[in-house]
């Protein structure tokens, strides 16, 4: 949802809201800002009557000379110092009021003269019976409430069940419960069709071997390849995720027999990955499909509980035969396999992609016109580069905002396409998984893309050691959550998201070539579903804003550099700076101001 307040002391407050987060720009370019200290917010829950002033970590120094880890204050006394700011301690489906006060005076004696700026929101819920519902994790296990909540132990190491279970829930998010309920929803004679590469979180293939139990009809593609070593006697000792997948198969007693058909081994193609990650849904006795459960989400305890993720639970009849379409394809293995003649391998590869684009035909973006309204299924692989290039031309394109996330780094289609670019063009943000840097080994010249392009980059970081009051963290792959992908997992892009018109792609892809022209893989293109794109954005403000403070303060760290955030708010007023017109503040700010309610 969208609102926004009326004009009160010249300022105008804007708000999106997600399940979990509301997004807030304070447009303050008619407002006298003049001795500003900051915004004491005070929300009211209209559900339960509860009215609170909600709470922060920076103080005054003149009022707390020495805070501590365990200093948290209220915002009537120790201010929110900004104009864009996110409440990210919501409840899904909930109805709010905010109260934002600008105060003035000094530290001690604070100015609350000003009447507040109201503002009423309702949260989306999780669950529905909309065409969509989005389902993200947390995603940020590296962050100062894990390590004050669970002493960043990994999930294994907590002894206390009790609290174990409340770390594995604050890590998840109800994403797992949302997966475990597209498959509970299943009654005898229904049919569940997955197709997984990872697959082996055990709460997962439990639900699907309770349903096999009560006459579900469930049918499973699980990536199977024969990509590891072999040992002596020529068994195959560590192909990934084969062995895993095999492994947990076997221990939820879910039958690999050919003649039981609840299990379909992808192996050809080995040297590409099976990539996908849904569940196709279709009641007893109807030939159509009618939902499907998809996204970045891989069935491991990594994938729910550590790296950021996604669930996209679709309720779309036509989106769901695709899919179903494109599991009939997959089910009989497709593709060159082991042993085949060269000429062979690459003409049934060949007749994968041929078929799969019969499926959707590719879309070569010349205009906005060429992308249709609704939901436009695509899979991969593909025998040319269209349908990422019309990934590329779309990001360019936003005539306001564009964001992405990338698990594996930034595609060479995207830097060419915004190296151009000028503070005149979209602002765009990049959520990475690592620094996007010239790798030492690297022959080829490194690009590099940043604020002169309009381009603002975050990626996957923690804080190594205390900084001021606050307390080092860990990171999943130090929870022994995930080895290779530890913080950015998801593969969404949104292009401008706040319009009338906003679309969302997301899926399993990770906008590469490889996922375009090699891999199992599916994606969703989505226009005009603002609810969607809502959830997508506050949860992408989330996410990045998050990260983009811990890589920043690394790298000055890195430069030995003076740190670039104090400990204590200013009471001088200099933060006012920090919103002068072309710095990324200000830009936020201007992009929410043209928001489409």
């Amino acid at each position: 949802m969208r609102a926004i307040s009326q004009k009160q002391h010249g300022y105008i407050i804007y708000a999106v809201s997600g399940t979990n987060t509301i997004s807030f720009a304070i447009d303050f370019r008619e407002a006298d800002i003049s001795g500003l200290l900051g915004f004491a917010v005070e929300r009211l829950d209209k559900k339960t009557g509860k009215k609170k002033f909600l709470t922060g970590y920076k103080v005054f120094e003149e009022i707390i000379p020495k805070p501590t880890k365990a200093t948290v204050v209220s915002t009537y006394d120790h201010p929110v110092q900004s104009f864009v700011w996110d409440d990210f301690t919501c409840y899904d489906g909930s109805l709010y009021e905010y109260f934002f006060y600008p105060l003035k005076g000094q530290p001690g004696r604070i100015d609350r003269s000003l009447a507040p700026i109201r503002l009423e929101i309702v949260t989306e819920p999780l669950f529905s019976r909309k065409e969509s519902d989005v389902f993200f994790n947390r995603g940020v296990a590296s962050s100062q409430a894990y390590s004050r909540k669970f002493l960043n132990l990994k999930p294994d190491d907590i002894t206390d069940p009790k609290l174990k279970k409340s770390a594995l829930a604050w890590l998840s998010r109800e994403l797992d419960d949302a997966i475990l309920k597209f498959i509970g929803q299943a009654k005898e004679g229904d049919t569940l069709l997955g197709c997984f590469y990872e697959f082996h979180y055990e709460p997962v293939l439990t639900a699907f071997k309770s349903a096999i139990d009560r006459r579900v009809n469930v049918k499973l593609i699980v990536d199977c390849k024969n990509n590891g070593t072999k040992d002596d006697k020529g068994n195959i000792q560590d192909a990934f995720p084969r062995v895993a997948n095999l492994k947990a198969l076997e221990k939820a007693e879910i039958s690999l027999s050919e003649a039981d058909g609840f299990v379909f081994k992808r192996e050809a193609a080995k040297n590409a990955i099976q990539h996908n990650k849904f569940i196709v849904f279709i009641k007893k006795e109807e030939k159509n499909a009618s939902e499907v459960w998809t996204g970045s989400t891989n069935i491991s305890n990594g994938g729910i509980h550590g790296q950021t993720n996604v669930g996209h639970w679709v309720r779309n009849k036509k989106v769901a035969d695709q899919y179903m379409a494109y599991w009939d394809l997959l089910k009989d293995d497709p593709g060159g396999k082991e042993g085949d003649e060269a000429a062979a391998v690459k003409s049934k590869n060949a007749a994968l992609k041929k078929a799969v684009e019969a499926l959707q035909p590719n879309i070569a973006f010349s205009s906005w016109d060429d992308i249709p309204k609704g939901i436009t299924s695509v899979f991969s692989p593909r025998s040319k580069s269209t349908m990422l290039d019309t990934y590329v031309k779309m990001f360019d394109t936003a005539s306001s905002m564009s964001c992405i996330t990338l698990a594996f780094g930034i595609n060479k289609g995207f830097k060419d396409a915004v190296l151009d670019n000028t503070p005149a063009n979209a602002l765009t943000f990049m959520l990475l998984e690592k620094e996007d840097k010239k790798a030492k080994d690297s022959k080829t010249p490194f690009v590099y893309i940043g604020a002169q392009q309009n381009v603002y980059k975050a990626w996957g970081a923690y804080l190594e050691d205390d900084l001021y009051q606050w307390t080092k963290e860990t990171t999943t792959k130090h929870m022994q959550l995930n080895s290779h992908v530890a913080y950015i997992h998801s593969k969404f892009l949104l292009v401008n998201v706040l319009s009338e018109d906003p679309v969302v792609v997301t899926g399993s892809a990770n906008f590469s070539k490889p996922s375009t022209n090699s891999n199992d893989e599916n994606m969703l293109i989505i226009r005009g579903d603002t609810r969607v794109a809502d959830i997508y954005f506050t949860e992408f403000n989330r996410i990045f804003n998050h990260y983009y403070f811990r890589a920043v303060h690394n790298n000055l760290k890195k430069k030995k550099a003076v740190e670039s955030q104090s400990m204590f708010l200013d009471s001088t007023g200099q933060w006012l700076s920090k919103y002068a017109a072309g710095t990324l503040r200000y830009k936020r700010i201007d992009v929410f101001s043209k928001m489409v309610v």
